[in-house]
């Protein structure tokens, strides 16, 4: 894999990790209507990994709450502090993803990298975003989720598993419906996904290392690193546009996106002749 290749799925990644259109599936759609080779699973766990490190760095001071909170209530699940709260929510709220990721890596997960199957969902669940949004009231934060919410969310993120969801774009319309404040429900949705990536992480970077692959793991550290850099500066925009404004310019990416998709799954157009 070239470097050129890397820095572009970086950009990619860092660009949709964290808006709600799914970041897996341009991954897997940059290798199908480009002429480079598809990066492998490996890779796309690597861009994530370097996404959640830039969650991790922005996300500092409320990492360093739950664990003054953590520490204050003696690692005892009491919600009336706020970092305790905060904590096990994440943790009640990530059980389900890593049950379903777990299934699905042991039958696989190749045959979820098709484009049809990522046309439907990025254009399906970017029209429920759009009708969660302007129907859901916006007053809940953080503060006011309860263990019956956090479960919810959670089992809205297994949709994430398949391409195209959205892991972002899913657990964000969760939160929305919950009541939820649009900044706060993308705060809770980026902080969730640190568990499910890194857990996913540890799992390729242990394969990689007992491969003894030592081109494909300096591949894998580069691609965390430009992941990185392109991470931490979407993560900033995104939640400045959320001060003032909806999820609607995404919403309308989806449709576009998934719309074009469609018509080249079923062999009504064909990408590769316009891009050309």
């Amino acid at each position: 894999m070239s470097e050129l290749q890397i820095i572009l799925l970086s950009l990619l990644q860092g660009m949709t990790e964290f808006l709600p259109v799914s970041s897996s599936g341009h991954l897997i759609l940059f290798s199908k209507f480009t002429d480079f080779a598809d990066q492998g699973v490996a890779i796309d766990i690597a861009l994530h990994i370097g996404s959640i490190m830039a969650v991790i760095i922005y996300f500092l001071p409320t990492l360093w709450e739950m664990l003054c909170g953590l520490i204050k209530t003696r690692f005892l699940p009491k919600f009336k502090v706020y970092g305790s709260q905060l904590f096990y929510l994440l943790v009640i709220a990530t059980i389900p993803a890593l049950i379903c990721g777990a299934v699905l890596k042991f039958y696989g997960l190749e045959w979820l990298r098709n484009t049809k199957l990522i046309g439907w969902n990025i254009l399906l669940y970017g029209l429920l975003l759009w009708v969660i949004d302007c129907m859901s009231i916006t007053a809940r934060k953080i503060r006011n989720l309860e263990v019956k919410d956090a479960v919810l969310i959670g089992l809205a993120q297994c949709l994430a598993l398949l391409p195209g969801t959205s892991r972002s774009g899913i657990t964000i319309t969760m939160c929305r419906f919950l009541g939820m404040e649009r900044r706060e429900a993308a705060k809770f949705a980026m902080l969730l996904a640190i568990p499910t990536i890194l857990a996913a992480g540890m799992i390729a970077g242990y394969e990689l290392w007992r491969e003894g692959n030592i081109y494909q793991i300096k591949e894998a550290c580069h691609a965390v690193g430009y992941s990185f850099i392109f991470s931490i500066m979407a993560i900033y925009l995104f939640m400045t546009w959320l001060k003032r404004w909806s999820f609607l310019p995404f919403v309308i990416y989806r449709v576009l996106l998934g719309t074009i998709l469609l018509l080249e799954a079923y062999g009504i157009y064909d990408i590769k002749v316009w891009w050309q």
